[in-house]
């Protein structure tokens, strides 16, 4: 399988997508001439034209208002938001609108658009450029949110959120766009899609089940890796891929293996995709658990822009280690 970079797999399959489906269409500030100011549609203007490329005005509330009212009359927008920060301009069409249309016209429209749009911290963006606000969307019925951590999982859940009925938010992490991965070629599996509200069982273990989803996911496996090779751990990673719907059977299941689960995010951690899933092990595993259910997630602050200060208040490596060590050994980590 070749090897290519998250950004590639967004890249190639959105060209895909609008060449198997004329009602594909992209929109969003600076795609078209610009390429995006993360490159993911470079060449598609040249290629589609600006009929099915369109660059808007900064205006996120008129624009995404525009693609829900496009997906109800047959067409498949993909909007892209700069930043997931800049989508609080437009959660009232992606909330009162896009996720209620169908329940509330009686099943009679539907609204099959995708919202794409990168967040997280890490690269010197300050406060307000790098928050990480999925559980926002992934409390709201009627929406689906996927958040894949790999270019095949890219590639795979953007395939699905387009050519799904319902408004999918698809979550990018501005760190991931250049990390590389497999992805199968056109000969060996040209359009596979990966269906949303399924977990994947990263790596399969015995001692301790790790659940994260998008960069965190990356750091899990990494972590998994280093544990088994320097202390003989098995450890078995979760990565969520979808937000809503959770997949809570492949949680409950292996934590009911291991006995034992510890969750990170990005986020926050107040009521945060970590509490929810915490809730879940508790409700449906408790008595499989052979230690409390450990949580890892950021500082809650608005996030600094000295890159030091940054650093700090992101979960890291050592945050997820002494978690796992506390839930294998208790407070003797």
């Amino acid at each position: 399988m070749p090897v290519i970079t998250y950004r590639q797999a967004l890249n190639e399959t959105l060209r895909q997508e609008m060449h198997r489906d004329p009602n594909v269409m992209l929109m969003g500030e600076e795609i078209g001439v610009f390429e995006g100011s993360y490159k993911v549609t470079a060449g598609l203007l040249q290629e589609f034209g600006a009929k099915r490329v369109l660059d808007t005005p900064i205006a996120e509330e008129g624009f995404v208002g525009m693609a829900a009212g496009a997906a109800m009359i047959g067409l498949r927008p993909v909007v892209e938001i700069m930043t997931i920060n800049f989508s609080l301009l437009a959660i009232d069409q992606m909330v009162n609108h896009a996720a209620k249309i169908h329940y509330m016209f009686g099943g009679q429209a539907k609204v099959p658009m995708v919202l794409r749009t990168p967040g997280g911290g890490g690269v010197q963006l300050a406060a307000t450029h790098s928050q990480n606000f999925e559980v926002w969307y992934a409390y709201v019925p009627g929406l689906k949110v996927v958040a894949p951590s790999t270019p095949h999982d890219a590639r795979g859940l953007l395939r699905s959120a387009i050519r799904d009925d319902d408004p999918v938010v698809f979550l990018e992490n501005l760190a991931l766009y250049n990390t590389k991965g497999d992805v199968p070629d056109e000969a060996d599996d040209g359009d596979y899609t990966i269906p949303i509200g399924k977990a994947t069982i990263a790596r399969a273990g015995s001692d301790l089940t790790l659940i994260a989803y998008s960069r965190m996911a990356v750091l899990a496996m990494d972590i998994a890796r280093r544990l088994e090779a320097e202390e003989g751990l098995s450890i078995e990673v979760i990565d969520l891929r979808s937000l809503r719907p959770l997949d809570r059977p492949t949680i409950i299941e292996s934590v009911k293996k291991t006995g034992r689960a510890v969750v990170i995010e990005e986020g926050w951690l107040t009521y945060g995709i970590g509490a929810e899933i915490a809730a879940t092990i508790q409700e449906h595993a408790f008595d499989y658990l052979d230690a409390p259910v450990k949580r890892v997630a950021g500082v809650e602050v608005p996030l600094p822009y000295a890159k030091v200060l940054e650093r700090a208040a992101l979960p890291n490596d050592k945050h997820l280690i002494k978690a796992i060590r506390e839930a294998l050994y208790g407070t003797r980590s």
